[in-house]
């Protein structure tokens, strides 16, 4: 039997993980190489707000031009909204930065054209694995003369500064919150929320990262557990005060990597 010190010790990382575990399914986020295309358009300052997965601002969340637009195969309907993709030019010899590469986060959706065959125009209709990233990304991997071009991409952690963010709106009895700065897999594929008038109520995906509840959530303290791709959870603990405003954005802990 271990004396009781050395059974505290052996306790305090687990303790210290407290509101952080993996659970039994899900995929980790780092993956192997795989084949997909890449190319580019002309960005401007305004590009860098709105987009499918619901940041608004991407300079104010933190993301920057370090962005991506993904093909229907891989957004997954805004699924892998938040995910960080590591991306490098390969085959091209005549374009290719070598020896780059870039780390960008999927935050937009790039629509397919059914006008046009999957092979001969339609870049980001199904099954293409197709990244669409503005030019300021595009060119730390490749000359902007290549065009459509062959890449290699990966799931990576994604690096945030500071905790998740948590931007609550709404009106009366529908409650939304756009879960942004996400850690770790980066993306949310499940969000639970809980007062103090309520136990832990399942939220849906409204759009993007946006999530939403049919709910009056006023005058009480709100937690929130989210769940992401590489199976881990992350319960953050009245992290919305009980004065909350709606178009406020309150900050919570960060997944561990």
């Amino acid at each position: 039997m271990a004396p009781p010190l050395l059974l505290v010790l052996l306790l305090l990382p687990a303790l210290a993980a407290g509101h952080q575990h993996p659970s039994s399914s899900g995929s980790s986020a780092l993956s192997e190489w795989r084949p997909a295309k890449a190319s580019y358009y002309a960005a401007d300052p305004e590009d860098a707000i709105g987009g499918a997965c619901g940041f608004g601002d991407l300079g104010k969340h933190g993301y920057g031009m370090a962005t991506v637009g993904l093909s229907t195969a891989l957004f997954e309907r805004g699924a892998s909204c938040g995910g960080c993709y590591e991306v490098k030019c390969v085959e091209d010899l005549k374009y290719c930065l070598p020896g780059t590469s870039i780390v960008v986060t999927a935050t937009n959706f790039c629509a397919p054209n059914y006008g046009l065959p999957a092979d001969a125009g339609g870049h980001c209709n199904p099954p293409n694995h197709h990244f669409l990233l503005p030019i300021q990304a595009f060119e730390k991997i490749a000359l902007w003369k290549a065009g459509v071009m062959p890449i290699q991409y990966r799931r990576v952690k994604c690096l945030r500064e500071g905790g998740v963010r948590f931007s609550v709106n709404g009106r009366h009895f529908f409650f939304t919150v756009l879960i942004s700065n996400v850690g770790g897999a980066g993306d949310v594929r499940s969000v639970k929320i809980k007062g103090t008038e309520s136990g832990w109520l399942s939220m849906g995906r409204n759009w993007g990262q946006v999530w939403h509840i049919n709910c009056d959530m006023r005058g009480q303290p709100l937690s929130f557990e989210l769940s992401s791709s590489d199976g881990m959870t992350l319960t953050s603990f009245n992290v919305v005060p009980k004065d909350w405003e709606y178009g406020k954005t309150y900050t919570g802990k960060q997944f561990l990597l």
